[in-house]
């Protein structure tokens, strides 16, 4: 059957004049006719505990509200096959619609995403991004399934789940968020780029903006790590290396805290470190000093000499294991495996870094990076944009944040203007995502809200750890280039003791 592509206001058009539906109506959804696309179930669901049948997505949640459970599959292609779900409260909605990314190569629905927006009042949604599964072995051979992957799905998603939100409330939406990590976060720079007119307001966290240079930098620290048997740096002494840093850096930010504010301001060299004799547990041999070097990077051309990517910060040594283990970091190999050179086979031990990064911007071609730094349909329109990134992160370099920003600020007129729209917060000593020695305890989305709803600028963004089940340190989290500065008196572990400052 042949769909006519429709645009957002014309499928709500559609929808809603077409297909009328009684408000609170749950089952009568099923009922709906979507372009390109098939409402499979739509379900009252009772409240209180629930996971999706068939083992799909993460375990159960408890304690959520009543909600209308609307499954939909879209075809916007004769290879596309993407299944999202959209939860819908029966009652007290907020009047707004969230978007979910996934993680990862992820092909799944999770249940604690949708949980999350359906307690804070949303209508939710999320899609597989058109596959099942964490691996991209689905895009060897379906070129429509990879561009699904890349950014058709989210929109897609965010289009059907807009009508339908319509339709079941009979009242248009008041505000469309995204909320995304890691890869759900690379989705969200993508919506503010290709499909401005999605979201008012978008949280991009941990982005994988340049997922093939990720991927390049896998294969750097892999090839580095194992490079001889000598080569590879067990991970007992991550540590050594970690607690060398903070003794040559913490300080410097004017609290010695466990933490580096800053890591781009500390120059450790690896070579410190370096055994005087014999290996030993408290010192590094020489090719454990390069393959830390390697670690730290930035990944070069060696014919070009250009930065390819930027490596890891010093601070981020805990982590480690992640892409300097015994084997390569699978998520970045299987970009080579199943995408550039299409073979199941293929060993990262032959990856070149000249010719490979050719290969791998032809086989990416637009498809999977979101480094467009033009984002003026999104501003003109008043979306808001808050992008925020663990600079202990040991899986996305965090530096990648940091270079996409400045671009943003000389493509469209410095700081001055950008800032209006759009913020980015480094966190010391957050690892992918949350987690590590800093403060990465937070709520961007209900910064968002505040900025995009009451105009409240988040000049500052509250931010707390956890140990053992308490919070035992607070702090501001700064907009980029700015630190949390210490006034000089007052509990260093807490954030009335800090002001955001210029470096």
């Amino acid at each position: 059957m042949q769909f006519v592509k429709l645009s957002a206001p014309l499928l709500f058009a559609a929808l809603v004049h077409a297909a009328p539906v009684t408000a609170g109506s749950c089952e009568s959804l099923a009922s709906l006719t979507l372009p390109g696309a098939t409402v499979t179930m739509a379900q009252p669901v009772a409240a209180g505990g629930f996971s999706i049948p068939g083992g799909r997505g993460a375990a159960a949640v408890s304690n959520l509200p009543a909600f209308c459970r609307v499954a939909v599959t879209l075809k916007p292609s004769t290879d596309s096959e993407i299944k999202m779900e959209l939860w819908l409260p029966a009652s007290g909605w907020n009047g707004k619609f969230e978007g979910n990314g996934n993680g990862g190569w992820n092909g799944s629905i999770t249940p604690a995403s949708l949980a999350t927006g359906l307690t804070r009042g949303y209508a939710a949604a999320m899609s597989d991004l058109g596959h099942e599964g964490n691996t991209a072995s689905f895009a060897m051979g379906h070129h429509e399934k990879l561009v699904d992957f890349g950014y058709r799905a989210a929109h897609e998603m965010t289009v059907a789940s807009k009508a339908i939100v319509a339709a079941y409330y009979a009242q248009p939406i008041k505000e469309s968020y995204w909320n995304g990590c890691s890869g759900g976060g690379r989705s969200a720079l993508m919506e503010a780029q290709r499909y401005p007119a999605d979201y008012d307001g978008i949280v991009a966290g941990s982005p994988a903006l340049d997922l093939t240079g990720r991927s390049t930098l896998a294969v750097w620290i892999a090839q580095a790590s194992h490079k001889t048997e000598a080569s590879y740096i067990p991970p007992s002494k991550y540590a050594l290396v970690h607690n060398a840093v903070l003794a040559a850096c913490d300080a410097k930010d004017g609290v010695k805290d466990g933490v580096l504010e800053d890591p781009t301001t500390c120059g450790f060299d690896p070579k410190e470190l370096e055994c005087k004799g014999a290996d030993g547990p408290d010192c590094l041999s020489a090719a454990q000093v390069e393959t830390a070097r390697a670690i730290y990077g930035p990944v070069t051309n060696p014919r070009t000499k250009q930065t390819i990517v930027p490596g890891f910060e010093r601070g981020s040594e805990a982590g480690w294991a992640t892409m300097a283990g015994p084997q390569l970091f699978g998520l970045g190999g299987e970009l080579f495996k199943f995408i550039v050179f299409q073979d199941p086979n293929w060993d990262y031990r032959t990856f070149d870094f000249d010719a490979g990064a050719a290969a791998t911007t032809k086989a990416e071609n637009g498809i999977l990076n979101t480094g467009d730094p033009n984002l003026k349909a999104f501003m003109d329109r008043g979306g808001k944009l808050i992008q925020y990134h663990g600079w202990a992160d040991p899986q996305i370099p965090p530096g990648s944040s940091v270079r996409y920003y400045n671009k943003v600020l000389d493509t469209m007129g410095g700081t001055a203007k950008v800032q209006n729209f759009y913020r980015l917060y480094m966190v010391p000593g957050m690892a992918h995502c949350g987690g590590g020695d800093g403060t990465s305890n937070f709520d961007m989305l209900a910064a968002l809200e505040q900025w995009k709803e009451q105009g409240k600028v988040p000049d500052q963004v509250p931010a707390s750890r956890t140990r053992e089940g308490k919070v035992d340190r607070t702090r501001p989290l700064c907009p980029y280039p700015q630190v949390a500065k210490y006034k000089g008196t007052g509990n260093t572990d807490d954030a009335a003791s800090f002001v955001c400052a210029a470096p």
